[in-house]
Order: structure tokens, then C-alpha cells, then sequence
């Protein structure tokens, strides 16, 4: 059922949820002007160069320049977003529900910025860096970066940020708690992804399958519509914080 606003019957679904999981995507951070760079058809650049190609464990290895230049761009870009009114609802409901699970596709910390502490980064942080030759993994969130590109403070090696690269599959100890999250939640919310990543996109669906009530909030339909309980057409930021029972209204 296909919703352009949240109707009582939404809040009072809401109202009764006791363990809730929320999935958002890259939509939610667009909303605080971080650019989407995956999941959207493949077409953005950089300096000419297709994001696919920069973003990758092989670019890492044989031009780590290139590559920590786009990723101290990225930082810049990221470091100067806000959190906005969707990531602050989502952090009011953890005072709300018995148990909140907030999976997130993006790398950016807007979630833990406004004030999440339940969060699954399927993707990672782009505020954690580590050493593959050493394994020390750490916080770092210098922006600019003092040296490209940044080198372990052990062992000298070339450092990559803590993320997901194209090629690379999700860490599987973080998909596991994403998985039992979903598993045994009563409420899943999907909010701002276009639905086509693995594994992420399959979390909706294992939803469904154990009975939870799946709400999609999105500006335009995509697949999980076809499964979704309800779908709420419009923007992340707007919508999340009516669906509060104590939220403005239902326009």
C-alpha cells in the first residue's frame, strides 16, 4: 500500500513496536548534502574517473594517491554535513522502543553524530582507518589529512580507510548482528536506499518472512514496495518524525 502521507493507523503501529530495526541508505545522508556515489546506476566521476574504479582494493595498491585524494575529498565533503531531521528521529527513538537496531549502508557517522549508539555500518566508516600489513585500526578524523597517503603510525604501512570498497563483501560478524536484528524485530524500517545492494537488500525480505510490519520511506518506489507493508512516498526527513505518536499530524 502506497501512502503520500503518515496516517494515524501508521502511529499507532508505531506506538505499540517494542523491537524495531531501521536500514537506511544513502538517501537519508543526501538529505544533509553528502553525495551518492553507489547503488544509483553507476554513472558519477571524479576527475574523470568512474567511482567504481577509484573505490577499489586494486586502486588502493597500485595508485594509493589517487585514491586517498578522493577519499580526503570525500572527508572534506562529509566532514562539513550536519545531521539532519531524519538521523535526529531516528536517534530520539532509542528512548522510545525496548530495542532499536539502526543498519546502516553509509560510511559517514551522521548516525552516531546525532546521537545513535546502536549502529551497524555495513559498509564501515570513513572516519576509521587500518593497516593490512599490520592490522592496527583506529579513529581518525583529521580533515584535511597532514600526508597523502597516510601511512600506520606502527609499522610505516600505507593505511585505507575502513570501509567497503567495490569488490569487497560486507564483514560478515557485522551482517550476522544485522541478520539476528532483523530476525527478531517487530518494526523494520527502510528508509532512503534504492534496494539493490547485497546483502543489504535482502534484510526487508528475511523481515517479512519473520512477520515484522516493513514501513519503506522513500521519494520513489523501488523493490522492496512490492513487499513492504506500507510504502510512505516522500523524504526521510520529513516523514520520520511523523511517524512519532507525539509528531505533527499526519500531513
Amino acid at each position: 500500500m502506497i501512502y503520500e502521507r503518515v496516517t494515524e493507523e501508521l502511529k499507532e503501529r508505531f506506538r505499540e513496536a517494542w523491537a524495531v530495526a531501521v536500514l537506511t541508505g544513502a538517501g537519508v545522508s543526501a538529505e544533509s548534502g553528502v553525495p551518492t556515489f553507489r547503488g544509483g546506476g553507476g554513472a558519477a566521476v571524479w576527475r574523470g574517473m568512474p567511482v567504481e574504479k577509484i573505490a577499489t582494493p586494486e586502486m588502493w595498491r597500485a595508485d594509493p594517491v589517487t585514491f586517498w585524494q578522493w577519499y580526503a575529498y570525500r572527508r572534506e565533503v562529509i566532514g562539513r554535513a550536519e545531521p539532519n531531521a531524519a538521523h535526529r528521529a531516528i536517534a530520539a527513538w532509542e528512548r522510545r522502543f525496548e530495542r532499536l537496531t539502526v543498519i546502516t549502508q553509509n560510511v559517514d557517522g551522521l548516525h552516531q553524530r546525532a546521537g545513535s549508539r546502536n549502529v551497524l555500518e555495513l559498509h564501515g566508516s570513513l572516519w576509521r582507518v587500518r593497516c593490512p600489513q599490520c592490522g592496527v585500526k583506529m579513529e581518525d578524523r583529521r580533515v584535511p589529512l597532514p600526508e597523502i597517503p597516510p601511512r600506520c603510525p606502527s609499522c610505516g604501512g600505507i593505511l585505507r580507510p575502513d570501509v567497503v570498497l567495490f569488490g569487497e563483501a560486507v564483514p560478515e560478524a557485522v551482517f550476522s548482528q544485522a541478520v539476528a536484528a532483523t530476525a527478531t524485530c517487530d518494526l523494520f524500517l527502510v528508509v532512503g536506499t534504492s534496494a539493490i545492494v547485497y546483502p543489504a537488500a535482502a534484510l526487508p525480505v528475511l523481515a517479512k518472512q519473520n512477520r515484522a510490519f516493513v514501513i519503506e520511506v522513500n521519494p520513489e518506489t523501488t523493490p522492496v514496495t512490492e513487499i513492504a507493508d506500507v510504502t510512505i512516498l516522500g523524504r526521510a526527513g520529513e516523514v520520520l518524525p511523523r511517524l512519532s505518536p507525539e509528531g505533527n499530524g499526519g500531513g
